[in-house]
């Protein structure tokens, strides 16, 4: 089972094709996504973090160093899967390890941008605040799938530095006005994605946190569009439910599958330009 596999370190570092499984939940040990394709399997590393202490919702000193120190022999430049959103602040550990200048391009139904109650605690509603303060190769935000009214919540300092394409304006653009949007984001710099699956409709994705109307068919186009145009250099996805109260898995299952495969898919591609930056 992929569970008992663990990828070459020394590959991860030559190829970039990191595909990590972190497991907080345990949830993802009830769906199948990763077993599909047995060309998949040796890809694959687990990383677990179970019933971390410190690391739900709100992430402290010490589990964050735990945290880090599970992923230091990786690159950051693959497709990782961080478990339900609670963990989301996850991304902006990934993040410290770009080496370059970047933007970074979030889906997600939510800011992410409050900072948090308690000072000094990496917090999952807190996370992009906490990159645009601390990480500094990250040069833009584009953030697509809150509501007009949280974003006003949004810190002016944090504005500034952010692209936001809100789920009004989206329900309001035709198919073509939204895919010319993506294809029209700049390509001067490279990207990193982070994708929160709260931002789908309950049709398509079942999460712990009040979601969005974005169609998942929808949300591969637009990742099409970047992953064919942007230079990638890695891909997060959160948005799992609480294995306790989770009635509609499968369609995370689903999710997780097309995203996966649409990572496989362009991956040679992400390679190859990857040597241009």
């Amino acid at each position: 089972m992929a569970e008992n596999k663990t990828i070459n370190k020394e590959q991860n570092r030559t190829e970039n094709n990191e595909i990590v499984i972190m497991n907080f939940s345990g949830i993802y040990k009830e769906q199948q996504f990763y077993r599909n394709h047995a060309e998949m399997q040796e890809d694959i590393s687990w990383l677990e973090v179970q019933d971390l202490p410190g690391s739900n919702c709100y992430c402290d000193e010490e589990a964050k160093n735990r945290i880090l120190d599970d992923i230091k022999n990786y690159t950051g430049n693959g497709i990782h899967f961080i478990d339900s959103g609670n963990y989301h602040y996850v991304s902006r550990l990934w993040l410290s390890k770009m080496e370059h200048p970047f933007r970074l391009l979030v889906f997600d139904n939510h800011t992410d941008m409050q900072l948090p109650a308690f000072g000094g605690l990496l917090s999952c509603g807190g996370w992009i605040a906490a990159s645009l303060e601390e990480v500094p190769m990250l040069q833009e935000v584009i953030l697509v799938g809150p509501d007009e009214e949280a974003y006003t919540q949004v810190e002016p300092e944090f504005q500034q530095k952010v692209q936001f394409l809100s789920r009004e304006k989206l329900l309001a653009m035709t198919g073509e006005e939204k895919n010319t949007f993506f294809r029209n984001l700049r390509a001067d710099l490279p990207m990193y994605i982070s994708v929160d699956k709260d931002v789908l409709c309950t049709a398509d994705a079942s999460t712990t946190w009040s979601q969005g109307d974005m169609s998942l068919e929808k949300l591969q186009k637009f990742l099409e569009i970047v992953l064919q145009q942007q230079q990638i250099l890695g891909m997060d996805i959160c948005g799992e439910c609480d294995p306790d109260a989770c009635e509609r898995n499968l369609l995370n299952d689903r999710a997780n599958q097309k995203l996966l495969e649409l990572w496989k898919k362009y991956f040679p591609q992400i390679r190859e330009r990857r040597q241009d930056i």
